[in-house]
């Protein structure tokens, strides 16, 4: 009875000895975080970080415990100040949204509940499923359709072409793997496709070959000819054309396919026609540019980011199915343990049926709440308002004779680069690069760079709420100030 009685008082717990104590630390930290972002366009976009800090991510592994205050210091003294900055208005490196404050409670709530969204009869997993629901709505698809939140745009577009393996393999897949499909698939999609497409096309044992890069137009659009023909071609030469995959809104230049022109073309070649929307469809809920991405509600599938245009906290991506049948028996798998019961927990959904996962994260809270304070008209307003940005500085560009604009700015982003008398490819990159960097280590905004028709370029994606027209005006006069400065001090 000793032993026992000696076991139990040993037993322990993660809960606080002090709530009270927890609590008032908890306030400390709420009220750092306000701070944090009303004050944000005041601090540097970008920084680097000191050597002591850096030297403070080798610490070894914490044996003993510490007090939860000290570690809080630890977090607000080496973490919170050198953050990658795209909560930052003058922040437009890789296509990111801004974050909203709403939703990083909503993820602290999510976190506190502590729900594994695999499903089960739970109002976590409604939520998940009612979020899926709107964004069904959003982009015209059916309410028969299916979906499922993942971690981001990679992930939504492996399930998006994993079902349309599946549907078009003309064998059983899932029982026999991809060796048992009698003619080699193809996939094709434009030139300016994202990379991840590439890494699906390997996951999905099909490999990198099987997806055709289509040459693109002027506006680095998918040419719908150059597509026909490749299809004609690929059928001629004994593989089996399955799916065409178009871009709302490429990653180096915003590029939008010709939405509508692939749905046709999908129909008329029985091809799945699946949409990578990461970047841009969400301008379907824009008042003023939604026809810009007409045709997306045609769609087999459609990957999309909330964590983009909605400003969702990462991660949050979705994949959406038109066919809910197709979707479900891609993924879904049954063991003894999971096995529905008439009552219970066991009696709801079970949503990892639609995905990968297993386990999975309460991605929805946060997506839920910023929609229900701000409404999804807002939400449209403020794409329209990047979009309106990204042509004012296209106009600055286009007015300042130091300046080139490399691509067309379709959506909201615009690909440009300095000017340099004179100078090789070779040097002109040299330059850019050097102005790039010097923006970012003076903290003064943050943009990204990229080959567009073989030419290096800057880049810059306006995806944040908190952007104003003085930013741009700002780092156009910044860019001039440096390209001087280096100039000047390059030997002739």
């Amino acid at each position: 009875m000793d032993t026992f009685q000696e076991a139990t008082n040993a037993e322990e717990t993660l809960d606080p000895p002090d709530w009270a104590e927890v609590g008032s630390l908890s306030h400390r930290i709420l009220d750092d975080a306000i701070v944090y972002l009303k004050d944000v366009r005041d601090r540097p976009v970008w920084r680097g970080m000191p050597a002591e800090v850096r030297a403070f991510f080798g610490a070894p592994l914490p044996r003993s415990p510490a007090p939860a205050a000290d570690v809080y210091d630890d977090v607000a003294r080496n973490l919170m100040p050198y953050p990658m900055g795209n909560v930052h208005p003058r922040f437009w490196s890789w296509y990111m949204g801004s974050s909203n404050f709403t939703g990083a409670l909503g993820d602290f709530l999510a976190a506190i509940q502590g729900s594994n969204l695999g499903g089960g009869n739970q109002a976590a997993g409604l939520m998940d499923s009612q979020v899926v629901n709107w964004m069904k709505e959003m982009v015209g698809f059916p309410t028969s359709a299916s979906g499922t939140l993942v971690s981001g745009g990679s992930m939504a577009n492996i399930i998006g072409l994993t079902v349309a393996r599946n549907v078009k393999a003309g064998v059983d897949v899932r029982e026999r793997g991809v060796g048992a499909i009698p003619r080699p698939l193809r996939y094709y999609a434009s030139d300016q496709v994202h990379s991840c497409h590439r890494k699906a096309m390997e996951l999905l044992g099909l490999g990198n070959r099987a997806l055709r890069r289509i040459p693109t137009d002027a506006g680095l659009r998918i040419d719908i000819a150059a597509l026909k023909a490749a299809i004609a071609e690929d059928r001629a030469a004994g593989f089996k054309p399955a799916c065409v995959i178009g871009t709302a809104g490429t990653v180096n230049t915003g590029a939008v396919d010709d939405l509508q022109a692939l749905a046709s073309v999908a129909g008329e070649e029985d091809l799945w026609f699946h949409v990578d929307g990461c970047i841009g469809a969400l301008i379907a809920i824009a008042p003023e540019s939604r026809s810009l991405v007409a045709g997306i509600e045609r769609a087999d599938s459609i990957a999309l980011d909330p964590h983009k245009w909605l400003h969702a906290p990462f991660e949050a991506g979705c994949a959406l199915v038109r066919d809910a049948s197709a979707h479900r028996n891609t993924f879904a798998v049954t063991p003894e343990y999971l096995e529905s019961t008439p009552r219970g927990l066991a009696s709801g959904e079970w949503l990892h049926d639609y995905g990968l996962q297993t386990s999975r994260g309460f991605r929805a809270l946060k997506i839920w709440m910023a929609l229900k304070e701000h409404g999804v008209e807002k939400f449209g307003r403020l794409i329209d308002q990047n979009i309106a940005q990204a042509r004012y500085l296209t106009g600055l560009i286009e007015a300042e004779p130091a300046l080139e604009l490399m691509a067309p700015t379709t959506i909201n982003i615009v690909s440009f680069r300095h000017r340099l008398a004179g100078a090789s490819e070779e040097r002109l990159k040299a330059f850019n690069t050097e102005i790039m960097l010097r923006l970012q280590e003076e903290g003064i905004a943050a943009l990204s760079d990229t080959t567009v028709h073989g030419r290096h370029c800057l880049r810059v994606a306006i995806a944040n709420h908190r952007t104003r027209r003085d930013d741009l005006d700002l780092v156009v006069g910044e860019m001039l100030r440096l390209g001087r400065e280096i100039e000047a001090a390059t030997p002739a």
